[in-house]
This record gives C-alpha cells, sequence and structure tokens, in this order.
C-alpha cells in the first residue's frame, strides 16, 4: 500500500489513471454483457495502473543513480512510457472489440 500511496502522490499520469479506473470500472460491471466480458474490461484497466507502477518505479530509480544525462537511462525513461502507450492502447482495443 505504500507503493501505491507513493505513486499517487508523485506521479500525475497515476493519478489520472486512477480516476480513470473509477468511471471505467463501474462502466464495464454495467456494459459488460457476461462474465467474461466485465473481467476483461476491468483486467486492462488494472493492467494499465500496474504499467504505470512499475514506469513509476523505473523512472524513480534512473533519477536515484543519477541526474547527469546519459543515454541508457533515457532509453530506460522511454521505454517505460512506451510500454504505459502501449498498455492504454490495449485498453482501448479491448473496449471498442468488446462494446462495439
Amino acid at each position: 500500500m505504500k507503493g501505491l500511496k507513493s505513486c499517487y502522490r508523485s506521479e500525475a499520469a497515476f493519478r489520472q489513471e486512477v480516476w480513470l479506473s473509477l468511471v471505467l470500472i463501474p462502466l464495464a460491471l454495467i456494459l459488460g454483457e457476461s462474465s467474461v466480458e466485465k473481467v476483461l474490461l476491468i483486467m486492462v484497466v488494472f493492467f494499465v495502473l500496474i504499467v504505470e507502477v512499475l514506469n513509476s518505479a523505473i523512472e524513480s530509480v534512473v533519477d536515484r543513480i543519477g541526474g547527469d544525462y546519459h543515454v541508457l537511462s533515457g532509453a530506460a525513461k522511454d521505454m517505460g512510457s512506451a510500454a504505459v502507450w502501449l498498455s492504454l492502447m490495449l485498453l482501448v482495443v479491448t473496449w471498442l472489440i468488446i462494446l462495439i
């Protein structure tokens, strides 16, 4: 729980995704026609949150190691951000396929 609190306090993107999940999870329960659809819709929401927490952890470690720019540090942060973007795209595609 300490990690979730820290992430919520320090990461604006995580806060936005938490608030979005508070809207999407009830919608998933309402709009999903079967239990499987409901679980899939909710699962991708949690997946985005998980990836965001891991991305924040990567950024924290990189920032802790040093403030000087290094190509590998930039690459690590960029890859973490790419993982978040991919998880968001998975959320969008999943919701579109199930609901349309």
